[in-house]
């Protein structure tokens, strides 16, 4: 098989399609739905009793500016809306897309309305979701500029009357903006006056698509808090997903998205119930996730699946066997969805003397040692990452010193969460060409 080498990293020429000919919608971002608002495990949370001072009620009459990062840019994109974990109907109206200036403005010029079927807004019903029409986006004329790197999207929406429960993604580590309850529709103005409040989490947008050349790989990284970034930097974009996406940009440009599915809190295999009335902070299991947070979404040619320390916490109290198969379940399902697709295992982590309560004893870390032999002997996945090896310090079966104070807030840390010199040697870790596809 020929190689293109740039910058040092090796990439499949078969992962770098032609610059012409065909085009197909690929995921460029998605935030994992895990339930109704206020249940989750948010980071750097600013207070939202101004903004949603009754939460069961959810949002009244306002406007929400989610930011986010795209992986991948596209002269068309298209969002999906999500009222995954509603009780009743939600109307979105009012929704723009535009380049985000600096907190919440926008680059003047850049914000284009958002249709739904042609029509303004859409109503979602209970544990439906939206797609919205194409938007043209007149900023990305040339979407391989490397001056769209690292640049990010202010995506915006007016949410009328009550919401009811609201389907959020709690660990954004990223801020976002909204008006005041009773704003009105406010998702057209560039400016920031009207959004005086801010938040660290994404409510109600789970999927961003950019039109890119058919086959463009899309790498899906699939797990918990440790995916989702906890104790990395606020707004830094520093998580090891986010890490080798910039080491694959560097050989690929605009050629490649690496996604983010990480749920602060989840579990292979536990919950076994999981619903609005029946909430759980880590979101519901990943088996039961696997259709909505990967085979629904664009292009998805690799899962790198990093899973399994909740399982063992005194939260999930899982056994080694019970998550063996659900990895083995996992698999199969998604090789039956995804025909082709190529799937990754990462080993676990190390959390031995983590001062969580639910963490850090010796049952965990034996279950967890046991899990990665598993993943790295059983022939289950197409490659291993070996993400345990880049982060255990030898001395004490523990995380390595270095990589114990969080990243967020400047804390002690907790010896589960690595900050960001975990998440970089993490992501430093990984062969491109074992998560690349090969066809």
């Amino acid at each position: 098989m020929m190689l293109a080498t740039v910058f040092g990293l090796t990439a499949p020429a078969s992962a770098q399609p032609a610059g012409a000919g065909a085009t197909a919608w690929a995921t460029a971002w998605a935030a994992s739905a895990h339930g109704p608002y206020p249940v989750g495990n948010p980071s750097a949370q600013p207070n939202q009793s101004f903004t949603f001072p009754e939460p069961q009620q959810g949002a009244r009459d306002q406007t929400f500016r989610l930011v986010l990062r795209p992986s991948l840019w596209g002269r068309q994109a298209r969002l999906r809306f999500t009222n995954a974990f509603g009780t009743q109907p939600l109307r979105i109206d009012g929704a723009h897309v535009g380049l985000q200036l600096g907190g919440a403005a926008l680059v003047p010029g850049s914000n284009a309305p958002v249709r739904f079927g042609g029509q303004e807004g859409v109503t979602i019903p209970p544990g439906g979701q939206a797609w919205s029409d194409p938007v043209d986006l007149a900023f990305a004329a040339d979407p391989d500029s490397p001056l769209l790197m690292g640049r990010k999207l202010a995506v915006s929406f007016h949410v009328a009357d009550r919401s009811g429960p609201m389907t959020w993604h709690a660990k954004a580590l990223q801020t976002s903006y909204l008006t005041a309850p009773g704003a009105g529709a406010q998702g057209q103005d560039e400016g920031e006056a009207a959004f005086p409040f801010s938040t660290t989490s994404w409510f109600f947008l789970d999927a961003l698509d950019m039109m890119a050349p058919a086959g463009t790989p899309v790498i899906l990284c699939f797990g918990d808090s440790i995916t989702d970034g906890t104790a990395s930097t606020l707004n830094g974009d520093d998580r090891w997903p986010d890490v080798l996406e910039r080491r694959l940009k560097a050989a690929m440009g605009n050629r490649v998205a690496v996604i983010n599915a990480g749920i602060g809190g989840n579990q292979v295999v536990g919950p076994a119930e999981y619903g609005p009335d029946k909430p759980f902070p880590g979101g519901p299991s990943a088996l039961s996730r696997l259709d909505r947070d990967i085979a629904s979404l664009s292009g998805i040619r690799t899962v790198i699946w990093l899973e399994g320390t909740n399982d063992f916490s005194r939260n999930g109290n899982a056994s080694l066997e019970a998550v063996q198969d659900g990895m083995r379940q996992g698999v199969q399902r998604l090789r039956e969805a995804i025909p082709g697709v190529r799937l990754v295992g990462a080993t676990v982590t190390p959390a031995l003397g983590s001062t969580s309560p639910a963490h850090g004893h010796a049952e965990q870390d034996e279950k967890r040692r046991g899990l990665n032999d598993f993943i790295r002997t059983s022939g289950l996945f197409d490659a291993v990452v070996d993400f345990d090896t880049a982060t255990r310090d030898p001395a004490s079966g523990g995380l390595k010193p270095e990589m114990v104070p969080e990243s967020t807030m400047g804390g002690p840390g907790d010896k589960l969460h690595p900050n960001r010199a975990g998440y970089l040697a993490m992501a430093m870790s990984i062969r491109p060409a074992d998560v690349l596809p090969t066809r």
